[in-house]
């Protein structure tokens, strides 16, 4: 079979949703402490590792549209076990793509416990929520399941339209990310330390880039016309650019200056917000859409101090909050000329019934089943490591690595040192390195 110009597009869309999954990796990266920045990298990648293997030997089967369902919520996960009757280019391509969104969706959770998982637990965690929670949903929107216009909440309010992932994806991983924090607790002196800080600002820059150049594969990647493409390019364009617009005149109101941070997070909102819409409302909408999503995140991230929950890189009030704006949205936005309408465009409620009900039900499934699949993993082997480590940092203490050096021999590239920092016994070198840290600290009280 030779390649059509659709098969190319999906082959790179694909390439450019993969290459998410770094990005997401540098801008995680640069929000955590300097001490735990390359664990938080590695919760990126060793999700690669972990859901793309399981998406090929059961997961694809589990999401796949087929007749052997269970009521309507996963398909047979024997059907297409290890993708052994798929033989055409087209079905192993469409296969690939989907694994992408996958693995991104799981790597985004990791940012709601950056500095306090243990690696171990989240490797165990990643196959495990990615079999029981993703593939179901991705089922129940995409292949045929429940909310498609096949199954019964179709049928009885009307299919749920989320083309790049709302649901599946945003408020899933936001969800998921809320229920962790909720088992593992909070960093020690979370709302006090003021070293809780993002270390590298341009690092996040170069993450935030690199996803928003990944996202028109996102997007895009499905599109079915030329005409809905050109649609999507454009919504994916201008709804980040009115989020982080809308982000930055919080941050002038409120805090008085606006950040480069709250302009990375605020073109991350508009992302999310968009996903789910981009096929289905006009570049006004977009724009509309954007600054809504951009507005609410702002508002939102703040309120994890008030409410006493530690989502270290804000995936609920990003994800979540902006997942659910995008999702809604379609509800008053959705343009008639892209199928059902919105409230706004004459349609009537039934559309808004259909997103709002389905945002519901999908933020029950997921904290649920995201609960019974954490809460035995810390009970059994613990999610979540030690005080001495938190303070050590989790690069030491899981991967016996640092990001950085700083001058001072082994610190950032001999294991031994790194090694004696872990276990507490004295070398030369650790016992210079201790002595530095004790005199950097005891500058730093001085000054204070």
């Amino acid at each position: 079979m030779e390649f059509t110009a659709g098969l190319v597009w999906l082959l790179v869309a694909a390439a450019l949703v993969l290459f998410m999954t770094p990005g997401l990796a540098f801008f995680y990266g640069g929000m955590t402490r300097a001490k735990a920045a390359l664990n938080m990298m590695m919760m990126s990648f060793i999700a690669i590792g972990t859901v793309a293997i399981t998406w090929v030997l059961w997961g694809a089967s589990m999401a796949t549209a087929n007749e052997e369902n269970f009521f309507q919520i996963f398909a047979n996960p024997f059907s297409h076990f290890g993708l052994h009757n798929f033989t055409e280019p087209a079905d192993l391509l469409k296969t690939g793509y989907a694994a992408t969104f996958a693995i991104i969706t799981v790597a985004l959770i990791s940012g709601a416990i950056a500095d306090r998982a243990k690696f171990s637990a989240w490797t165990l965690f990643t196959p495990i929520w990615a079999t029981l929670v993703y593939a179901p949903m991705a089922f129940m929107v995409w292949g045929g399941g429940l909310f498609s216009a096949d199954g019964w909440f179709g049928q009885t309010f009307a299919p749920v339209i989320d083309f790049a992932g709302g649901t599946v994806v945003h408020i899933n991983a936001g969800v998921a990310g809320l229920i962790l924090v909720l088992i593992i607790g909070n960093r020690k002196g979370f709302g006090k330390d003021p070293n809780h800080r993002p270390h590298n600002v341009p690092l996040i820059m170069l993450g935030a880039a690199i996803l928003w150049f990944g996202w028109f594969g996102f997007n895009a990647g499905a599109a079915a016309t030329v005409e809905q493409g050109g649609l999507i390019w454009i919504n994916t364009l201008v709804a980040p650019a009115a989020a982080m617009l809308g982000w930055l005149v919080v941050e002038r109101i409120r805090d008085g200056h606006p950040t480069s941070l709250g302009a990375a997070s605020g073109v991350v909102a508009g992302l999310v917000a968009i996903t789910p819409a981009c096929a289905n409302v006009s570049p006004l909408g977009a724009i509309a859409l954007g600054v809504v999503a951009g507005v609410a995140s702002a508002l939102a991230v703040g309120l994890k101090f008030k409410l006493g929950y530690d989502d270290s890189l804000d995936v609920v009030g990003v994800h979540l909050v902006s997942g659910l704006v995008g999702t809604v949205a379609i509800g008053f936005l959705a343009t008639p000329t892209q199928g059902a309408a919105g409230l706004f465009y004459g349609g009537g409620a039934t559309q808004l019934v259909a997103q709002s009900l389905a945002a519901l039900m999908s933020i029950a499934f997921t904290a649920v089943m995201t609960f019974v699949i954490a809460y035995p993993i810390h009970k059994i082997m613990g999610f979540r490591i030690s005080e001495h480590q938190e303070i050590a940092g989790a690069d030491v203490s899981l991967h016996a690595e640092t990001a950085y050096e700083f001058g001072v021999t082994g610190h950032g590239g001999s294991f031994q040192p790194l090694h004696d920092l872990i276990t507490g016994k004295k070398t030369a070198p650790a016992e210079a390195i201790e002595a530095t840290e004790a005199t950097t600290a005891s500058k730093e009280s001085v000054q204070a």
